[in-house]
C-alpha cells in the first residue's frame, strides 16, 4: 500500500482519479491535498477490502479492475448488490454515519487498484469541501436507490428481463463480469443463464 503522491505510477494514477465519478469535479489543490492522504492498493481476484459487520470503514475509488457490494445471510446465502468498475466508487458512508456495523461486505470480481482512506478521515475532507460533500452524498443516495431498484427487479421480472435490464443499463460490464458472478447478480444459476444465451433469449 503507497500513498498516492509517493507512487511511481502518480500521474498515471492521478488521470484516472480526476475521471472519477466523484473526484471528476474537485479543484486541483484541493486534488492535491487529497493525494497525500490517498493510498493506493492492488488486489487479487476474490479480496476482500470490507468485511460485512466490520465497524473499521474505508472510502473505495476504483482505478482499475470491478469490485461488487455483496450481502450474506446468517446461513451464509449471499446476494450481490451492485458492481463498481473503473471511475466508480463504492463506500459503507452511510452506515459509518449511522454508527452501524457495514451491512455488506466489498469484495474484489477481478484483479483491481483502488485508492482508499478510512472514512474519518474522508469525511472531515468533504467537510472541508463543501460542493464535493454534495456531489458525494448525492451519489451515495444514488446507489442506494439503484440497489433498491435492482432488489425489485429480482422480484417483479422474469429471468429474461433481468438479464436485459442488466444489458440495458451496465452494457460495458456484460463482457467483463464472470458469468458465475453476473447469474447470481440475477438470482439465476449459471446454468439458467447459459441456456437462455443458448436459447436465443438474450
Amino acid at each position: 500500500m503507497t500513498l498516492l503522491v509517493n507512487h511511481p505510477q502518480l500521474q498515471e494514477i492521478r488521470d484516472r482519479l480526476r475521471q472519477n465519478i466523484v473526484l471528476r469535479r474537485l479543484r486541483p489543490r484541493a486534488f492535491e491535498e487529497l493525494e497525500s492522504v490517498l493510498h493506493i492498493m492492488d488486489y487479487r481476484k476474490g479480496d476482500m477490502l470490507l468485511a460485512q459487520g466490520a465497524h473499521d470503514m474505508e472510502q473505495y475509488f476504483v482505478i482499475d479492475g470491478i469490485l461488487k457490494r455483496v450481502v450474506a445471510s446468517s446461513e451464509g446465502k449471499e446476494m450481490i448488490l451492485r458492481f463498481a468498475k473503473e471511475d466508480d466508487m463504492d463506500t459503507s458512508y452511510a452506515a459509518w454515519k449511522l454508527r452501524t456495523p457495514a451491512p455488506y461486505s466489498i469484495r474484489c470480481v477481478t484483479k483491481a487498484r483502488v485508492a482508499k482512506m478510512p472514512l474519518p478521515q474522508w469525511a472531515s475532507f468533504l467537510d472541508a469541501h463543501p460542493d464535493l460533500k454534495d456531489d458525494f452524498e448525492y451519489e451515495v443516495m444514488f446507489l442506494m436507490s439503484e440497489v433498491m431498484a435492482h432488489t425489485i427487479t429480482l422480484h417483479l421480472l422474469d429471468a429474461p428481463g433481468r438479464v436485459h435490464r442488466f444489458l440495458r443499463k451496465h452494457p460495458e460490464l456484460s463482457e467483463r463480469v464472470p458469468k458465475k458472478e453476473l447469474a447470481s447478480y440475477l438470482n439465476l444459476s449459471a446454468e439458467t443463464l447459459s441456456r437462455l444465451k443458448h436459447a436465443g433469449k438474450i
